[in-house]
């Protein structure tokens, strides 16, 4: 046995990775990794593998602030790897230790919170080629009532260990946090919400959590309007004996003033309390860990009515001593409850038909399958569907699982996932997708995909992340809502010092009713909503055109788009090559099916791409090609053949100058067919030249409307290809690309999108997501485009479900118009909060003597956020540029 002068480990020379001899003398090592790590020191390289902590630093030891945590990692070969994570986190600020276990696949790390994050390990981590075992959960959460809700819940789950991040988001009520399951657990997540007065919507394990959380919240709205309809009904007698001469009450019943306020007391104190339970609730939750939100707001303003009018109920002597008649405001008070229940009962409906997309996602899912199990035909539920089972569809039957067919034939209606209205011919061999519809025969397939694994699942999961997602520019709203509530309660009291010092008399009423308003009228409901009620509403209307986005961010850069490079094959073209023309020569016999029989039935014994290419064009035409008698394949040049006794060459112009045939009539066509972009092939038949061929990669259908509507948009487009300049010019031409780059390596498409941002361009790179991969991944945004189940996996900011690249006009369109509608919500929930404020303190009043109504002040806030919800709603009669 050998060591590895790298890890020290044993390695058998036999088995070895590879081997160097340095200085006379034969190294062995376990793994290309430790070969290429080989300085031809092994001295020098042995240190780090057998000291595998990071050294420790000068000075006292520091223990206080200090926090520990062990990551697991993936990825790692051997010790080498090991040696270069500790040098990777120990480059690191803040880390006081980092020692990595190969044996385990865990690094434990000593560090300074306050100097480094964990997203700092893991990024980190990621850069030097290996993982960290991050897990997601989503975590349902009941109970937030404005944007500085958000900022709480946040807080509290990024405030636990092993928390990497948390993002909560207001419209669809769900967190969703990055964790570390080894240091934290989803009970502790639940506690920590729980312990700051929210709840969280727990699952048992046979129930499915979306269909648990929809029940729950179908209660929470049935409660929501019980409230709204007693408090309503409670409310109109108020109002009624509010104003007894008004409504004749006095002449009938003659009651004293004192037993009008006692029984507005009577029907108010429900609607406070119970109606309004809930905002005190919240409000106490919100003052036990010394923070505020709107709940504070509502409960203060509205207590602050009732107490007075309680005041005055019972205890009138101590107004009238300081020469004022005492007034009771018990209809303020109520009002503004139900009022705010109702545009709370309006702001749930409207929220609700903000996730349509997701329901008609998941209603698409089939109950039900018919599987072969012992030999016979049963009907089982779609859950208990195992890979392997062979399952029949009927005509008309929706596909339960993805698969792959093994008998029959039909036509399939995938437009609910792809949507591509034609119908696609399926037979043996071709993947089918669970939830689309079988139209035509019946058939067999083997399930691949099933349960959370079917692109119907995996495209779901896709678009509930990508509405949990905050984009760059909901930050500063929920930056703002965090000091909103504290600042707006600031504003009320000065409000009410400043009327009780210097207002009119009664200044003490002046200023109750102002101090309420100002406290009833800000919204910080339309600041939380504004930007995630326009995502989900967005990103759900992409999904319905078959465009999966990955999040609010993606969403954001690409309404930036000034530039989108198209790669050639897969995208702009089919990405398979076709027939395109057949050539007849001046003065010769042969007629084009000639041509076509004599060339397909040669290629017939080929299995070259182009050969598949002919057979599948004369087939095409109705020509059944001849078995050729003789063939031999001429590595680069061509192929010769004997068909029906007549000897046929097919290749290129070398291959007739060999054979010696005279091809003058026909290099002016071929000159031209390349220039065309595509491959054109001599044909000669018994040392005469036949006729040409040409077979090209043809452009996808659309590609040219496609291009034109990108331009519309105002972006510059370029195709990148590794096929020579001239075939790629003649693509570019045909379809009106502005920009070629051509003859591009794999490994250097990364950098023409590089150069094209170095020009100041923000740019998207349009690719199959595979080969493409790293030039997906330096675009400001990356469109991979898919077919069939594996589209969901793509590692992409946008995904196109299907092959058409008007999707791609669809994808930015969309994002333009939802960026343009949360800017809209934005503007109206900062102007709304910014003009109605002062009004509510009664700037207006010196001038005009006008003030605002509480009630009023109640309902324009209920309003405001359903005005901002139904805007984002507008989103969904969002309508692709091209179809």
């Amino acid at each position: 046995m050998a060591k590895d002068p790298v890890c020290g480990m044993d390695v058998d020379p036999k088995e070895a990775a590879g081997r160097t001899v340095y200085k006379g003398k034969t190294y062995y090592f376990c793994s290309s990794s430790c070969k290429d790590s080989f300085d031809g020191d092994p001295e020098a390289v042995l240190t780090p593998a057998k000291e595998p902590s990071t050294p420790a630093k000068k000075g006292p030891e520091r223990t206080a602030g200090l926090k520990k945590i062990d990551l697991p990692i993936t990825g790692m070969s051997c010790a080498s790897c090991a040696a270069k994570i500790e040098k990777g986190l120990a480059g690191l600020s803040g880390i006081v230790k980092a020692s990595v276990n190969f044996a385990t696949e865990k690094v434990s790390i000593t560090y300074d919170p306050s100097e480094v994050h964990l997203t700092d390990f893991i990024k980190t981590i990621k850069e030097l080629g290996y993982n960290a075992g991050v897990e997601t959960v989503t975590l349902p959460i009941q109970g937030m009532s404005c944007a500085s809700c958000v900022e709480k819940i946040e807080k509290a789950l990024n405030g636990l260990d092993g928390v990497v991040s948390a993002s909560v988001n207001f419209a669809t009520e769900k967190a969703t946090v990055n964790y570390i399951p080894i240091a934290v657990g989803t009970e502790e997540m639940v506690k920590a919400v729980r312990g700051i007065g929210y709840d969280v919507v727990e699952v048992r394990k046979e129930e499915d959590i979306l269909e648990r959380e929809e029940r729950a919240k179908k209660e929470a709205f049935r409660r929501l309007k019980t409230k709204v309809i007693a408090g309503a009904v409670l409310t109109v007698p108020i109002f009624l004996l509010t104003y007894p001469d008004l409504f004749g009450l006095s002449a009938i019943f003659g009651f004293s003033r004192r037993t009008y306020f006692i029984l507005m007391f009577v029907l108010a104190s429900p609607v406070q309390f119970w109606c309004g339970r809930q905002f005190y609730s919240g409000a106490w939750a919100a003052a036990r860990h010394r923070t505020t939100d709107m709940n504070t707001l509502i409960a203060v303003g509205t207590s602050a009515a009732y107490l007075y009018s309680l005041a005055a109920t019972f205890f009138p002597g101590f107004f009238e001593a300081r020469g004022f008649e005492a007034e009771v405001y018990f209809d303020t008070a109520a009002a503004i409850i139900v009022l705010i229940l109702l545009g709370r009962l309006l702001e749930a409906r409207a929220k609700g038909q903000t996730s349509e997309a997701i329901k008609k996602l998941i209603g698409m899912q089939a109950k039900t399958a018919r599987v072969i199990r012992d030999g016979r035909e049963v009907d089982i539920p779609v859950e208990d569907v195992q890979v392997g089972d062979t399952v029949i569809v009927r005509p008309g039957e929706k596909i339960p699982v993805d698969g792959v067919v093994v008998e029959g034939y039909s036509s399939v209606d995938e437009s609910m996932i792809s949507g591509e209205s034609m119908p696609v011919e399926k037979k043996a061999g071709d993947e089918v997708i669970g939830a689309t519809i079988n139209r035509t025969g019946s058939f067999r397939f083997r399930a691949t995909r099933v349960g959370k694994e079917t692109a119907l699942a995996q495209i779901i999961k896709m678009v509930e992340e990508a509405q949990t997602t905050k984009p760059p520019i909901a930050r500063m709203a929920d930056l703002i809502a965090s000091y909103f509530v504290p600042a707006v309660i600031g504003i009320a009291i000065i409000t009410f010092i400043v009327w009780y010092l210097f207002g009119p008399e009664p200044s003490f009423t002046y200023g109750l009713l102002n101090f309420v308003a100002v406290l009833i009228i800000a919204c910080p409901c339309a600041l939380g909503l504004a930007t995630p009620t326009s995502i989900m509403v967005g990103t759900g209307k992409g999904a319905e055109n078959g465009i999966l986005i990955r999040g609010g961010e993606s969403l954001e850069t690409a309404h930036k788009l000034t530039a989108i490079i198209l790669d050639k094959t897969g995208t702009l073209t089919k990405g398979e090559p076709s027939l395109t023309d057949v050539v007849r020569p001046h003065g010769e016999d042969f007629k084009e099916d000639e041509i076509l029989f004599y060339a397909a039935s040669a290629e017939k014994g080929s299995e070259h791409p182009l050969g598949e290419a002919i057979i599948n064009g004369a087939k095409e035409r109705g020509i059944d090609a001849a078995t050729p008698e003789g063939f031999n394949a001429i590595p680069g040049h061509g192929i010769e053949a004997v068909v029906s006794g007549r000897k046929v060459l097919l290749g290129n112009i070398k291959l007739m100058q060999d054979k010696g045939v005279d091809t003058r009539g026909l290099e002016e066509e071929a000159e031209r067919l390349s220039d065309e972009g595509k491959t054109p092939m001599y044909l000669a038949v018994d040392g005469v030249a036949a006729g040409l061929i040409a077979v090209a990669d043809t452009l996808k259908e659309y590609s040219r409307e496609a291009v034109k509507a990108l331009h519309n948009l105002g972006l510059e487009v370029a195709i990148l290809t590794g096929d020579n300049r001239r075939t790629a010019e003649a693509i570019a031409k045909a379809v009106g690309i502005d920009r070629v780059l051509a003859e591009v390596l794999p490994e250097d498409k990364a950098n023409e999108v590089k150069k094209l941002q170095a020009e100041g361009k923000v740019v998207a790179m349009v690719g199959d997501g595979i080969n493409d991969a790293p030039a997906l991944a330096q675009a400001d945004v990356g469109i991979a485009i898919g077919t069939g189940a594996d589209v969901a996996m793509e590692a992409s900011d946008i995904t196109l479900i299907s092959g058409d690249l008007r999707g791609i006009v669809t994808a930015i369109a969309l994002s333009r118009a939802t960026i343009r509608n949360i800017k809209q919500n934005l503007f109206w929930a900062f102007f709304y909060n910014s003009s109605l404020i002062p009004i509510a303190a009664g700037v207006l009043y010196p001038f005009f003597e006008i003030l605002l109504n509480p009630i009023f002040a109640a309902a324009a806030m209920g309003l405001s956020s359903v005005s901002v919800v139904t805007n984002a709603l507008r989103l969904r009669w969002f309508k692709p540029p091209v179809t």
